[in-house]
């Protein structure tokens, strides 16, 4: 017979865990779309985008803004098309122009973006924490999965995830549009060859990575709340994941995501919270260091045709 002391500890430990992981899932996803977002432009480009962080603390701070004088969904669309507006004005200026970049040149150009969009971030909306209201309930409502309690947003954010993957298969799979950029990921030369305006499928994959960014940024709000300065962790995260699961694998990045959620939800118990960032840097150097590829890629990046 169990001891009921042991048998109640046990019981503890078991709710803590299951706690742990639904948290681990929820960041993981919020992780794997900003992964997502870098993916997008790096398979249409080669181009690493270091604002993509941005584009989320874009689509949370334009989102709240617009609240007092839209309905909640419709500021978060709203925010949305406005962020991806700005994408392809970042795409036009800085990047269009530019003929055979470096790797070096890209990576000062896309961080001098980072910085320019943060410091107007700052200048707009000042220093204050901001958040968009729970699309449910608030933060005390929550329902009950098991032993765990889980916030409805919590259900928002992976739904968003798993809308956001199922979206854009379809749309690089069946729409011709996306083939066109699958094309350009495969071959930018053959592409141009068979009629292809690539400068305009450069700026599409700038519209969109903005535009999953600002969503990310919009479901994510209301939990983790929103500050100008907001993007840049979330850079860091994602570009972990997109390394992690292999650079242009999206479907690798959501594990990868899952991955380093579970592992930072789990570390909270065994180191203080103000160090998950260096964990994900841990992770990143390590994983460059032993595997540059990615944990799920390939030396070759055969992965760049499925997207």
């Amino acid at each position: 017979m169990v001891p009921r002391r042991f048998s109640s500890a046990f019981r503890m430990n078991f709710d803590l865990f299951f706690q742990y992981l639904v948290a681990g899932i929820t960041y993981g996803s919020i992780y794997a779309i900003v992964a997502i977002g870098f993916n997008i432009i790096y398979n249409a480009t080669g181009i690493i985008n270091f604002a993509q962080g941005e584009f989320v603390m874009l689509g949370g701070m334009i989102a709240i803004s617009l609240l007092e004088h839209l309905p909640l969904g419709y500021a978060i669309a709203a925010a949305v098309l406005v962020t991806m507006g700005i994408g392809a004005v970042i795409e036009i200026l800085f990047i269009r122009w530019l003929k055979s970049p470096s790797v070096l040149q890209m990576i000062i150009i896309t961080i001098g973006i980072s910085i320019l969009l943060r410091e107007s971030a700052l200048h707009i909306w000042g220093e204050s924490i901001r958040s968009l209201p729970y699309f449910y309930g608030n933060e005390i409502t929550t329902f009950t999965l098991g032993s765990v309690h889980v916030s409805p947003q919590v259900v928002w954010v992976i739904a968003a995830c798993t809308v956001m993957m199922g979206g854009l298969s379809a749309f690089f799979k069946s729409m011709p549009i996306g083939r066109e950029m699958r094309a350009c990921a495969a071959n930018r030369t053959a592409a141009s060859l068979c009629g292809i305006n690539i400068r305009n499928m450069v700026t599409l994959s700038f519209m969109l990575s903005a535009g999953i960014g600002a969503l990310a940024g919009c479901v994510m709000s209301p939990m983790t709340y929103t500050q100008y300065d907001s993007g840049t962790s979330l850079a860091i995260k994602g570009f972990t994941v997109a390394i992690l699961g292999g650079l242009g694998n999206s479907l690798a990045a959501v594990a990868a995501g899952i991955l380093l959620g579970i592992v930072e939800a789990f570390s909270v118990s065994l180191v203080p919270l103000a160090f998950q960032d260096a964990i994900a840097i841990a992770i990143l150097l390590l994983i460059l260091f032993v595997r540059p590829h990615g944990i799920f890629g390939s030396s070759e990046m055969a992965h760049l045709q499925d997207f």
